[in-house]
């Protein structure tokens, strides 16, 4: 036994469980929970009254149904498209497939300021691709459409990266042995695949879909900024700062916060559900 204890310490990487979960509690207290809690306590000094009235106006109702549903419609084609991207990577050889994995990269690489400025210059009326899109009668520059375009690209990595090492280390066999029972192409997929790669998908959504509600620089450029139409709520906190509102800010930075907290909650418990789903 005394043999096994000291194999067992001398194997240690780090200091022992007491004082790296001491660290680790400390270190998320001052990262994570005290700024949080600022937020709240903040907020606390309102009345009830002046909290419901800030959180619930005409203005900011309206931005909370651009940003949170702007977010949802870019995580939710980011799965579909960011899944085909992360196949296409995984499964083909091509040429150019070095650079085309090292663009997916790019949204993390780039400034938010920069993605925004680039996003509009191609979009607006006069745009590369917006002047084609504005003779089809539509326009994507200063709307809501241009929100989730914005959205859309900032979100495209985290979906990407994680399901593709989900497809690297797939089991090939299994799609032969379905293949030879005689499986079509379709049925292997959503029967052999899918089932593997589902949580890995939901993953890439929560991540996708927390960056984008709480993302400024790339949007604020394209989305024109207009009261109820294109106005995002990180935007409309940044107004509140300026006029020195900081308990009208962190209101709605509460809610967005709560908001944000049951809508990751919900896909984790529906991951959770599909990893068993997947493991039976």
């Amino acid at each position: 036994m005394t043999t096994l204890l000291s194999r067992s310490s001398a194997n240690r990487v780090i200091p022992g469980f007491g004082l790296s979960l001491g660290f680790t509690i400390f270190y998320l207290a001052l990262i994570v929970l005290i700024p949080l809690s600022a937020i709240f306590l903040k907020t606390f000094t309102m009345s009830w009254d002046a909290f419901v009235a800030a959180v619930t106006s005409d203005r900011v109702m309206a931005s909370y149904r651009l940003s949170f549903g702007a977010a949802l419609i870019g995580a939710a084609i980011n799965v579909v498209f960011g899944g085909i991207v992360a196949w296409v990577l995984v499964r083909y050889q091509f040429p150019g497939k070095r650079f085309v994995d090292a663009l997916v990269d790019l949204p993390f690489a780039l400034p938010t300021a920069v993605a925004g400025i680039t996003l509009t210059a191609l979009y607006s009326s006069n745009g590369w691709i917006g002047q084609y899109l504005e003779k089809a009668g539509i326009k994507v520059a200063f709307t809501p459409l241009g929100v989730v375009i914005a959205l859309t690209f900032i979100g495209l990595p985290f979906v990407v990266r994680t399901v593709q090492p989900v497809l690297e280390d797939a089991e090939r066999e299994l799609e032969e042995a379905a293949a030879s029972l005689g499986a079509s192409p379709w049925q292997t997929f959503t029967r052999v695949i899918l089932p593997s790669v589902v949580p890995a998908l939901l993953t890439g959504f929560a991540l996708a879909f927390a960056r984008a509600t709480g993302e400024y620089g790339s949007v604020i450029f394209i989305a024109g900024n207009m009261p109820m139409v294109s106005e995002i709520t990180p935007l409309f906190i940044i107004t509140k700062l300026e006029q020195y509102d900081y308990t009208g800010a962190t209101a709605i930075a509460v809610v967005m916060l709560i908001v944000s907290f049951i809508l990751l909650l919900a896909i984790n418990l529906l991951q959770a559900w599909a990893r068993k789903r997947a493991g039976k």
